[in-house]
């Protein structure tokens, strides 16, 4: 697993601290023996010393109770999954899994619930053949621990309220979107690249050895490959494809150098049983998009939600309308086009949204006004006809759909309106 997919990992974090606790307790404990018997002056009359008994009293309550809080603040988080995973679409369980508030909190109460439990164990009373021993500064440490947890229970009690809110799940959301556009549309275009021409040399497909989700396409090693083996790769895969094994990944011009590059190219394709948002913009899009139709179906009948997302999707897309089409050939060193990678169109972005919006926008005037805003912030901003007329053929197709409802003709006099006068903005734009 890569080091960027740990934030992903749930039992990462509390592990880190779990095992910060044990090699702390141990410390504390050495150092504890290590200056046993010794006068420590000052610092010495800050420490609370109550003997073995009050010291595993102490030790004692701190370790039982962590351990119940933790259970309790594991049982509050699975019921705010259900409720996300129920309210807005199971793909966002993700977001709560790799919110590092709530990993910080369950692991750092499992790591209180360690580091008394190693403290304790190492308690001796003066019966014992080898003398006493408390280790007064561990136990302190623990009593320090201890106050440090109310107050995380305190923080945890607010982050799980606010993390539960739209606002805060669609500005995740969002973020993540934007950081994937920057990553994959930069508004300067990499040093290396240039536009793709498709080559008219026989080619050689390289297969996918694995099934699943392609989550990343590592360009750079595919480069450093073709470049070493004197060949054009071309790929044929984005993040977000589903690959079944022995389908194709990449094409090898001329075909008699595949084997020269066949094992780096499997290495190059990370593979997983889930999408993520890291490098698939279409993944991205999709968690505001179901966040918007779940928040339209009758059962939840929220359609301020779905303002609110398509409001967020504008975050994202209006930027990458204004930038221009990705260069998707890549040259080495010398200057000759080793890579064509592979982008995902601004055009099936805007299909997967505004197909949406046309099945299930059409009684929900609030939502309908916010997706039109967002074809016309689109459509303006766009420096590409294509993706102009692709708004502009959504906006028809949605104007179509209005006429032909049956909803309040009130509402869908007010809406037709609004795409008039969104496609006139995007037209006096052009």
């Amino acid at each position: 697993m890569k080091l960027s997919r740990l934030s992903d990992v749930f039992w990462f974090l509390p592990m880190v601290l779990g095992i910060g606790a044990l090699v702390l307790a141990q410390g504390l404990i050495f150092l504890d023996r290590a200056l046993d018997d010794t006068d420590l002056g000052f610092w010495g009359g800050l420490l609370y010393r109550v003997g073995a008994s009050g010291s595993r009293d102490i030790l004692g309550a701190i370790g039982g109770s962590m351990l119940a809080v933790a259970a309790t603040s594991f049982s509050i988080t699975v019921s705010v999954l259900a409720t996300a995973s129920s309210t807005y679409g199971p793909r966002l369980v993700r977001n709560f899994m790799n919110d590092r508030g709530n990993q910080f909190v369950l692991g750092i109460f499992g790591a209180t619930f360690l580091y008394s439990l190693m403290v304790l164990r190492s308690i001796r009373d003066a019966t014992i053949d080898d003398g006493s021993f408390v280790p007064d500064i561990a136990v302190n440490v623990a009593v320090l621990l201890a106050v440090l947890d109310v107050a995380v229970l305190v923080y945890f009690i607010n982050h799980i309220a606010r993390s539960i809110q739209v606002s805060t799940l669609s500005a995740r959301v969002r973020s993540e979107l934007v950081a994937v556009v920057d990553t994959l549309y930069p508004e300067e275009q990499p040093d290396n690249s240039r536009p793709a021409v498709p080559p008219r040399t026989d080619s050689a497909p390289i297969v996918s050895t694995e099934s699943g989700f392609v989550l990343s396409v590592d360009e750079n090693a595919l480069l450093r490959a073709a470049e070493s083996a004197d060949c054009l790769v071309e790929v044929l895969v984005r993040p977000g494809d589903h690959i079944v094994e022995g389908e194709e990944l990449v094409c090898v011009h001329p075909p008699e150098r595949v084997a020269d590059v066949t094992e780096a190219v499997c290495k190059a394709v990370e593979f997983g049983i889930t999408r993520t948002p890291y490098r698939d913009i279409q993944f991205a899009v999709q968690q505001l998009v179901e966040m918007a139709v779940r928040a339209l179906s009758p059962g939840t009948n929220d359609p301020y939600t779905a303002h609110n997302a398509f409001n967020e999707l504008a975050t994202g897309l209006v930027p990458m309308a204004r930038r221009p089409a990705p260069r998707l050939g890549r040259v080495d060193s010398g200057q000759t086009v080793r890579l064509i990678v592979t982008r995902l169109p601004l055009t099936e972005l805007i299909d997967d949204v505004f197909d949406a919006v046309r099945i299930y926008a059409l009684d929900a005037p609030v939502a309908m006004t916010s997706a039109i805003m967002l074809a016309r912030r689109i459509g303006i901003a766009a420096v590409d006809t294509d993706v102009r007329e692709s708004v502009l053929r959504h906006l028809a197709l949605i104007d179509a759909a209005e006429a032909a409802s049956t909803a309040d003709r009130v509402n869908v006099d007010f809406c037709r309106g609004e795409i008039d006068v969104a496609r006139q903005a995007i037209l006096s734009a052009s």
